[in-house]
């Protein structure tokens, strides 16, 4: 999904799935518990007289965040496969990486893909994880369960799902555990994959805009100007918000892009 590939480790994880090699850097797991402590830290106050701790929520985050994660990836690299390349998964610090290795013959890779199924492809991960998000709620609506905690009545996920017919109703949630796999699944498999469709290069919504852009007529060029214009909206929407790992992270894809309009040696549209 973003940046480049991280340097190997003695301490990384490697294994294949669905003959898919995969590689999860050390890196991964200590940005994981970094970025989920608020998360894990609501919950543990919630749930304050029954809580177990923080550790234990720590641990339930970091393996939502790595089940998601790692499909989303595989999204992106069964889709290459589907277009005749092998790809591997690298999860990293800034999330994951699904890196083409070669197919449609020798010598030949991703870069002789067409626009749609460049566009597919970029596609395939959020909606791997959007699909895990509505199997969540799917589970959860027919285990008897309304998207609310019991004492409170705290919704266990975004406020914006609330307005879906249905998820009101029925059994509130009143078991901590429950409540924060439902919390924590909906937030990851929401907000990762609606911030990664995001038009910002090289987000898989700015892969996306690229390939629509040139279809539409437009440049590469102009892609890069909506990418860079688009991450410095975003960031200041984050600052507003008192997000400032995400307003740091756009502001980083905003020079990115100023780069490459650089690099590109002009400023037309």
């Amino acid at each position: 999904m973003l940046l480049n590939e991280p340097p190997e480790s003695a301490y990384d994880l490697r294994f294949d799935l669905l003959g898919i090699p995969v590689r999860i850097a050390w890196t991964f797991w200590l940005a994981t518990l970094i970025f989920g402590y608020g998360g894990a830290k609501s919950v543990d106050y919630l749930f304050y007289e029954t809580s177990p701790g923080m550790a234990p929520w720590l641990l339930l985050w970091a393996i939502v965040m790595f089940a998601s994660i790692l499909i989303h990836e595989l999204g992106h690299a069964l889709a290459f496969r589907h277009c005749g390349i092998n790809a591997s998964v690298v999860l990293y610090h800034f999330g994951g990486l699904a890196i083409p290795l070669s197919g449609r013959g020798p010598g030949l890779s991703a870069l002789r893909l067409g626009r749609y199924e460049n566009i597919y492809i970029a596609a395939a991960g959020p909606v791997a994880q959007l699909g895990l998000a509505g199997l969540t709620l799917l589970l959860l609506k027919s285990s008897g369960y309304a998207l609310l905690e019991a004492s409170r009545g705290i919704a266990a996920g975004p406020e914006f799902l609330m307005s879906i017919p249905g998820l009101e109703s029925g059994e509130r949630i009143d078991r901590p555990g429950l409540f924060a796999v439902v919390y924590f699944m909906l937030f990851v498999n929401i907000w990762w994959p609606l911030l990664n469709l995001v038009p910002v290069w090289p987000l898989d919504g700015g892969r996306i805009a690229r390939e629509v852009i040139v279809l539409s007529g437009g440049t590469t060029h102009l892609a890069t100007q909506v990418s860079m214009v688009v991450a410095g909206l975003v960031a200041l929407l984050m600052f507003s918000w008192g997000q400032l790992f995400g307003a740091f992270l756009f502001i980083s894809l905003a020079v990115g892009s100023y780069q490459l309009l650089n690099s590109m040696g002009h400023w037309r549209m």
